[in-house]
């Protein structure tokens, strides 16, 4: 079994730590816990990850947030993985600062990242894990909230969070996306 699981975030040092990134920060992770290195191939960063037997494709797009969907699009066809097998990892404003959410489908939510995916693949049947980064901006601040660094008291939290992210990715690709739902959603 292969899968397909995509980190989204912007390439270049200056937005590394920023909210928007927290997908590439959690690949980051898995890579650095499992002793792999991404490579830089055509629209992405990309590693692979060996785990019971499944093989994860992991793909850091540096064709920027919004146009997201030409290196998810790429790597699927690529790769031959199944449009069943893909995980995307992405930040959510909706959220509290910390709450993760792993989803079978659904809409954008107005994040640029989603919408591009949605447009180059034409479905939105796709698994997402939504890493909440709260909403703490005046009206109108919200491209500013992104794009800034973790906070202080958030930083501190971000490596556990970052952690059951990566259980979440493995169980994903072991049991399946509805019992890693039933058994993660329910945490804070």
């Amino acid at each position: 079994m292969k899968y397909l699981i995509v980190g989204l975030g912007n390439p270049g040092s200056e937005y590394e730590n920023t909210r928007h990134n927290i997908g590439f920060k959690i690949l980051d992770a898995l890579a650095d816990a499992s002793n792999i290195v991404f490579s830089d191939k055509r629209y992405g960063f990309v590693a692979e990850y060996k785990f019971k037997g499944r093989t994860f494709v992991l793909l850091k797009p540096t064709t920027f947030m919004n146009l997201s969907g030409k290196a998810v699009n790429y790597w699927l066809q690529k790769e031959k993985i199944s449009f069943d097998n893909l995980l995307i990892l992405t930040d959510d404003l909706a959220l509290p600062f910390g709450t993760l959410r792993l989803r079978a489908k659904g809409g954008d939510a107005g994040h640029n990242g989603l919408k591009d995916i949605q447009q180059v693949t034409g479905r939105s049947d796709y698994a997402r894990l939504r890493f909440g980064i709260g909403s703490d901006f005046r009206p109108g601040q919200q491209v500013d909230y992104v794009l800034e660094e973790w906070s202080k008291d958030e930083a501190a939290e971000l490596p556990l969070k970052i952690d059951t992210c990566i259980e979440i990715i493995k169980s994903y690709g072991t049991i399946g996306v509805a019992r890693t739902m039933n058994q993660f959603n329910k945490r804070k």
